[in-house]
């Protein structure tokens, strides 16, 4: 599986931005994919994750209700839809991919940096 994010930049508080990924290589029907954030100063994160097939998300608690997590399976396309950002989303955003079976995200994207200012 290989994984190439889109979007991310400059945006301000209460504004939304929506994060693409594409994914190429494999079918996905086994994998789970996700969205992981690191702050400046901070360890890595969960954000967000789907089942390709099926589509049950799991979200973490500091973004639910505020982001999205969908997937386009014609388009093999991953997003995150992140509405009401804060300061505090500022992070280098990654896709990932594991097996729907494991806990090992073993497939990363390149990062996408979401600056959110006050």
């Amino acid at each position: 599986v290989q994984l190439q994010a889109f979007g991310g930049g400059l945006v301000q508080a209460g504004d939304s931005s929506r994060l693409s990924c594409v994914v190429s290589g494999r079918t996905l029907a086994n994998y789970a994919m996700g969205w992981f954030r690191q702050a400046p100063g901070k360890e890595r994160e969960f954000v967000a994750s789907i089942l390709w097939s099926g589509g049950i998300t799991a979200y973490a608690d500091s973004v639910q209700d505020r982001f999205a997590i969908s997937r386009d399976r014609a388009k093999n396309t991953l997003w995150l839809q992140m509405n009401g950002l804060k300061p505090e989303d500022t992070a280098v955003y990654y896709c990932a991919a594991r097996l729907r079976m494991s806990d090992d995200w073993r497939t990363w994207g390149p990062e996408t940096q979401v600056t959110v200012s006050s």
